[in-house]
């Protein structure tokens, strides 16, 4: 087997991996800001890493697009893009995975011919499991270099499928090749930083109950790039671990205002089964950074007439971005106050985009908020992963008053979609 060298010493790469996940295509921000150029500006950047890095495969772990039934359009932006990336590098295998997010179905019934181009989609999460009926191999891709054991969101924890899996794969792994796992799903003691606040109740695995059998394990889910049991290392440019080694690449964009820290693309070098493995964090470009006004983080606007003289102001220093209030509660906003907002925006001839969910401040108490989004559609992908789906619905109606029962009944409609595909 050749082996491929670089100039780190004392490390010889057996498989190099590009990791990331959550792209969440076709994401509208606010319910009118498109980030196709947002997208495409990340794409550009990882093609170059590709160009550069020339990695075995490129893993992308789930949340492909924003919601379960993208449009023609966006489908078509995503056939574009990969099949240029695997343009980029012919030699490189490209595995993507299902996430929350994603209809399984739907991502499965594009596998087939993907492979054509050396892509393999993993929609669909494995049936019961049947020891005579080799499932095992739906999940399994072969590289010279080791092997990609791809595994989509699963409505339940089924640590099951793992063992399983790992115990096949380890079966035939007579050369001590890198094992590589792939999965979508939040595990223990993860840093949340960013999600919304109902993730608290989304089911989450223990690490140690993942079967050890594998190297590396690439994650989606959860958008904070990080290292199970490694928060020292979040921030670190590049360290060298000892297998197994647990981690989230993190978002390619900065998928909400609450998401501050950076993001990044993980370069992935595994020496061995067993052995050595070197994490690079490619720092990722934003196309638009998300502020919070004031940007002192100890302020807040105390009137209607600061926030907009504020605002004038910094619509005249930037060129783009997404903007956010922090306001004192004490403040009364006009009936007109976020017409005004869009206004200063738009007469600055700037890409400036306003988050209309404001920051109160100071003392708690039931306050009308104008400028509130109007909350009209229940989160399906959020709903799949509830230990209790029900129970989120009924405490969260009063957060949802523009609700009907129709949406009630087609979210959860989506939902046993979901379910009768896991179990097919």
């Amino acid at each position: 087997m050749e082996l491929k060298k670089i100039s780190f010493p004392y490390f010889t790469i057996t498989m190099r991996i590009l990791h990331t996940a959550d792209l969440h295509l076709g994401q509208t921000l606010y319910h009118h800001y498109l980030r196709d150029d947002e997208h495409r500006h990340f794409f550009k950047q990882l093609k170059e890493w590709i160009l550069e890095y020339k990695p075995d495969v490129l893993l992308v772990c789930g949340d492909i697009f924003d919601v379960p039934r993208p449009s023609s359009a966006v489908w078509q932006e995503f056939t574009k893009t990969f099949v240029d990336l695997h343009d980029a590098c012919s030699d490189m295998c490209i595995v993507i995975i299902a996430g929350n997010h994603d209809s399984p179905s739907t991502i499965q019934a594009h596998s087939e011919i993907w492979k054509l181009a050396d892509t393999y989609m993993i929609g669909s999460a494995p049936p019961a499991i049947d020891t005579s009926a080799r499932w095992e191999e739906n999940y399994i891709i072969r590289l010279k270099s080791g092997y990609i054991v791809a595994l989509p969101f699963m409505a339940n924890d089924r640590m099951e499928v793992y063992q399983r899996l790992l115990e096949y794969v380890n079966s035939e792994n007579e050369n001590n090749l890198p094992v590589i796992l792939t999965g979508h799903l939040t595990i223990t003691g993860s840093d949340i930083t960013g999600h919304s606040d109902q993730i608290g109740n989304v089911r989450a695995v223990d690490a140690d109950a993942i079967y050890s059998g594998f190297d590396y394990m690439a994650l989606g889910h959860i958008h904070r790039p990080q290292t199970i049991n490694h928060a020292d290392l979040i921030m670190k440019d590049e360290v060298e671990l000892s297998a197994p080694v647990i981690r989230y690449s993190g978002s390619a964009l900065h998928v909400s205002c609450d998401e501050t820290y950076p993001h990044s693309v993980s370069l992935v070098d595994v020496d061995s089964h067993s052995g050595k493995i070197r994490i690079k964090q490619l720092w990722i470009e934003q196309l638009r950074h998300f502020y919070t006004l004031p940007l002192n983080k100890e302020e807040s606007f105390t009137s209607e007439k600061e926030v907009l003289k504020e605002l004038k102001k910094f619509a005249a220093d930037h060129t783009n971005g997404y903007i956010r209030l922090r306001i004192d509660y004490h403040v009364d906003l006009s009936s007109d106050f976020n017409n005004q907002v869009y206004s200063i925006l738009e007469e600055g001839g700037n890409d400036l985009r306003y988050n209309p969910k404001i920051i109160w401040t100071g003392k708690s108490e039931d306050k009308s908020d104008i400028s509130q989004i109007d909350n009209s559609v229940i989160d399906v992908a959020e709903l799949q992963q509830m230990t209790s789906p029900m129970e989120f619905v009924i405490s969260t109606l009063e957060d949802y008053p523009t609700l009907t029962k129709d949406e009630i009944i087609d979210t959860f409609k989506d939902i046993e979609e979901f379910l009768m595909n896991q179990d097919n």
